[in-house]
């Protein structure tokens, strides 16, 4: 946590950025409140801009509340995975079959430059996460439906704190890239239900394993 903030970014928007990928990569303690003072120092910031971003991660569900002033970062979840996955495996779908109709060789392309990044070895948790968002996103923009897009991406986000899971002990990437393919194709043949059917399928079958082993293995 020693990288400089002072980027060109304003010094809260930089903040805000850095401590919601520490959450996301899980490097903030777990169901403990949060001291300002201690992340004020570990960030080289001042309280306030600690307060204000706590505040406002607090609002877009990436912390809860922690006694009467406090917050924290809440465990993962099986029932919060299940939520999400389930969102996903309906909203997916629908912006989908929005998106089909309008697509055009450019953002096809695109998708397919995406996945031959996502085939390259050794990408970190990180990398893997937002390539695999980029390729699911290029394609959903294409639907021109901003409200549905923008819960979609949120979703994806809250997702982003379990990737690792998938990626490192559940051993998924292998089958994912796989399912990914079979829906470019899909896309590409104009097929929406069998497009749909497929990233429905790519969706809950993840969710699924994921929701098994956090039953499994998360206690806290």
């Amino acid at each position: 946590m020693t990288d400089k903030l002072m980027t060109d970014k304003q010094p809260a928007e930089a903040l805000y950025h850095r401590l919601k990928q520490d959450i996301r990569d899980n490097k903030l303690p777990i169901a403990r409140p949060l001291k300002q003072e201690q992340l004020a120092s570990e960030y080289g910031v001042s309280r306030i801009p600690i307060r204000d971003v706590l505040q406002r991660l607090k609002n877009e569900g990436w912390l809860i509340q922690s006694g009467k002033r406090g917050v924290m970062v809440h465990p993962l979840s099986a029932t919060e995975a299940e939520d999400l996955y389930i969102m996903r495996m309906y909203l997916e779908p629908l912006i989908l079959s929005h998106a089909i109709p309008k697509l055009n060789h450019q953002i096809l392309g695109q998708a397919t430059d995406i996945l031959e990044q996502l085939d390259q070895p050794k990408l970190s948790i990180a990398q893997h996460g937002d390539l695999n968002w980029q390729f699911h996103a290029c394609i959903y923009q294409a639907a021109k439906r901003p409200t549905l897009f923008n819960n979609i991406a949120n979703l994806h986000q809250l997702c982003s704190r379990y990737i690792g899971y998938h990626t490192v002990e559940l051993e998924y990437e292998k089958t994912s890239r796989q399912e990914h393919y079979q829906l470019l194709e899909a896309i590409k043949a104009k097929k929406l239900s069998k497009a749909k059917a497929i990233l429905k399928q790519h969706i809950s079958e993840a969710g699924e394993i994921l929701v098994a082993y956090l039953n499994k293995n998360m206690h806290f």
